[in-house]
């Protein structure tokens, strides 16, 4: 699988005409009389995905039809050009009419990406065509974009069997020699003395070859800094608040936060952005035995703030807490956190949206502009202060799992504040799972949020 544009010197190119349904007719006028009538005649509609292989005199393709729908059908959904795409036979191919400049670089991204399939357990296939990099996009860009997204989506799409904590760290460890940058990893019982209490507690039950760790790897030595924070429970069974099995069945894209900000770490680096990157995975099962940490208990935090557990399945707020705290000790000029953290979130917005919270006004102009320009869908939630008594349990400074189950995912957000309190600060409570196959977006893992960053990033850190 390889999603990068074919070369432009590549033989035997098809014409690809792309219409939609307002132009469609502008367009049969303006053909040969005898393209017209093959056109009618097969009765193409420039419905999204619909595709037409119009041959030569010699039956080798001459030109290929792409339908792109109406405007409003595409205001529905994403990608229209990758879902013609996926109906074309393997070939390489070339836009013969031009898209608005608007959409050519996120239409182009689409195609590459149709090419995904996960394929390590069975054999799968994505597109097979090809594409000529169209004029006016930056294909080093698009091809790094479109490889950070490959690898969310197959980190996510990995079972538990094969992603547990130690290969977590293997793949952060890749990434970190391929580009050049540091990576240093804190292990079991190495994460109390070096005071990671909240990782250890989480991830202590479960097997010795899947204990928990705090991943930290670095990247560029000038320019503005930015940390990012990724959930990386690699399974969650609910420890003893134990999850029916009907809710434990997607839990392998519980590190969908870790998944996302790796993506957007090789995003960053691929591109070579001028600023300075710490990414920080707290890796952890959070399995069940008899060290299993227990509804009641009362854990001590990084930052000294104490935590009363009501949930034993409220704990990737209770890794982030260590890992953030070890971020914000360092002030960088934004700090971001990505998780799979609350069923809340999905009520709220869907599987479609990545919500995230942010005090920082800059930040969210930045994010919204870069989110339409890129197709990656935000929505800001808030930061309520007043639901901060929620979190205030009286016996401790904070509870993991506020009673009474509103405003789910605000209280969470307000929770891992306390510990990125005075720093420039967003959390991103992303789903990481496309239930459903789209254009470009299969059905399994997927990365959410990451592009919306990358593109605010330039305004957010004056680069």
């Amino acid at each position: 699988m390889s999603l990068t544009f074919a070369s432009p010197d590549s033989s035997a190119v098809v014409p690809l005409h792309v219409v939609d349904s307002d132009g469609f007719a502008h367009w049969k006028e303006a053909q040969p009389e005898a393209l017209r009538a093959f056109v009618t005649a097969a009765g193409f509609k420039p419905s999204i995905g619909t595709t037409l292989l119009v041959p030569d005199a010699t039956g080798a393709p001459r030109l290929a039809l792409a339908g792109l729908g109406s405007a409003k059908t595409r205001a529905r959904g994403r990608f229209a050009l990758a879902a013609a795409a996926a109906n074309l036979p393997k070939g390489t191919y070339a836009l013969a009419t031009p898209l608005p400049a608007s959409d050519i670089e996120v239409e182009a991204l689409g195609w590459l990406l149709s090419g995904y399939a996960f394929d390590r357990y069975a054999s799968n296939k994505g597109s097979t065509a090809s594409l000529i990099c169209p004029e006016g996009v930056d294909s080093t860009k698009v091809e790094a974009i479109a490889a950070g997204e490959a690898l969310t989506r197959d980190l996510i799409n990995t079972p538990a069997s094969d992603m547990g904590p130690q290969e977590l760290e293997d793949m952060t460890r890749a990434l970190a020699l391929r580009f050049g940058a540091t990576c240093i990893v804190t292990t079991g019982a190495a994460l109390l003395e070096q005071n990671f209490p909240m990782i250890h507690a989480v991830g202590r039950a479960a097997s010795e070859d899947r204990a928990p760790r705090l991943i930290d790897m670095r990247w560029g030595s000038d320019g503005p800094t930015l940390t990012l924070v990724g959930k990386g429970v690699c399974f969650d069974t609910g420890g003893l608040n134990l999850k029916p099995g009907a809710s434990m069945g997607l839990m392998k894209k519980d590190m969908g936060g870790a998944a996302t900000v790796l993506g957007l770490a090789q995003m960053i680096m691929a591109l070579n952005l001028p600023l300075q990157l710490r990414v920080l995975i707290p890796a952890v099962e959070n399995a069940v035995s008899g060290d299993s940490f227990r509804p009641g208990d009362i854990l001590t935090s990084r930052k000294g703030l104490t935590v009363e557990i009501n949930n034993t399945d409220a704990e990737g707020r209770l890794v982030l807490a260590d890992a953030l705290a070890l971020g914000a000790e360092e002030t960088p000029d934004l700090m971001i956190s990505m998780a799979t953290l609350t069923g809340a979130a999905r009520v709220a917005v869907g599987p479609d949206l990545s919500p995230y919270f942010t005090d920082d006004a800059w930040f969210v102009t930045a994010l919204e502009k870069g989110s339409a320009t890129v197709a990656d869908p935000v929505w800001r939630m808030p930061f309520w202060d007043p639901y901060e008594k929620m979190i205030e349990p009286g016996i401790a400074d904070l509870d993991n799992a506020p009673a009474g189950g509103f405003a789910g995912s605000i209280t969470a957000a307000l929770f891992l504040r306390r510990f990125a309190e005075d720093q420039r600060y967003a959390h991103f409570d992303i789903y990481g799972w496309n239930p459903s196959a789209a254009p470009a977006r299969p059905k399994g893992g997927v990365g959410m949020g990451a592009r919306a960053i990358l593109a605010a990033l330039p305004e957010v850190l004056n680069l």
